[in-house]
């Protein structure tokens, strides 16, 4: 599996960045030191966070032919049919259109019946917004990022709390991660026990932006390198903390 890829599948977006000296407050005019364009989006991000640690990896969704677009669709059915799975070690899914990746899904979970465990493509999803039918994911992944955001909806106050809360959707034997920012990162595995990493903040807070898709393509990149649990846990807070102390990804792994 040594040199298979990983595919992350979602959107690509251009963030446009505005710096300023501190936090504006509600109503107030600030002045912006200065102003910079960057790709975005979860799923793309995450491509590049493995790629700058040296992961083969591959993203999946739609590009637009100029610098700014609208309107461009999620990755169908239909699209991922034409993917050679047997490229692909793991494939991550930022949930979207998940009526639509339920079916990609399914049909990677077809493939891998075929072939003996460790050949098999490991499957990881990324629920991260508060849209009811995102959450028909849960039981689709051998790994499930679930977001703080996703966790207060619900009602619990603590990464601790929604692995608990969460845990009972999984499929067995998954494994569920839950980051709560400055607070660090939960997980819980097949065997029920919760383990955690502290975070580790940068010196100076520069730039949170894609800090979440950063800790998951950490995560990811441990785990596919057969690192354990408590192992990538802790490598994606660390890595999520360095990005939060520079401006973009550059210098991440410094």
């Amino acid at each position: 599996m040594g040199d298979k890829k990983i595919l992350s599948i979602g959107l690509v977006c251009l963030d446009i960045i505005n710096v300023v000296n501190k936090y504006p407050e509600e109503d107030t005019d600030t002045r912006s030191l200065s102003q910079r364009w960057q790709r975005g989006g979860n799923a793309s991000n995450t491509c590049t966070v493995l790629s700058l640690l040296g992961a083969p990896c591959a993203f999946m969704g739609s590009l637009a032919p100029g610098p700014v677009a609208e309107n461009l669709p999620d990755v169908s059915v239909e699209d991922f049919s034409k993917v050679d799975l047997s490229q692909y070690k793991w494939i991550h899914w930022e949930g979207r259109n998940a009526e639509e990746q339920v079916k990609m899904i399914e049909r990677v979970r077809e493939y891998n019946s075929k072939l003996e465990e460790k050949s098999r493509i490991t499957i990881s999803l990324e629920i991260e917004k508060t849209r009811e039918h995102l959450y028909q994911l849960f039981p689709l992944g051998d790994l499930v990022f679930v977001s703080k955001d996703v966790a207060r909806h619900f009602g619990f106050t603590s990464a601790a709390a929604a692995l608990n809360g969460f845990y009972g959707r999984l499929r067995k034997g998954a494994t569920l991660i839950c980051a709560w920012a400055e607070k660090g990162a939960d997980a819980m595995g097949p065997d029920g026990v919760i383990i955690h990493s502290d975070a580790f903040p940068p010196e100076k807070l520069v730039d949170t932006l894609g800090a979440g898709d950063t800790f998951n393509a950490s995560v990811i990149h441990s785990l596919s390198n057969g690192g354990s649990l408590q192992d990538a846990l802790t490598f994606g807070c660390q890595i999520a903390g360095k990005k939060c102390g520079v401006h973009g990804y550059d210098g991440i792994l410094h």
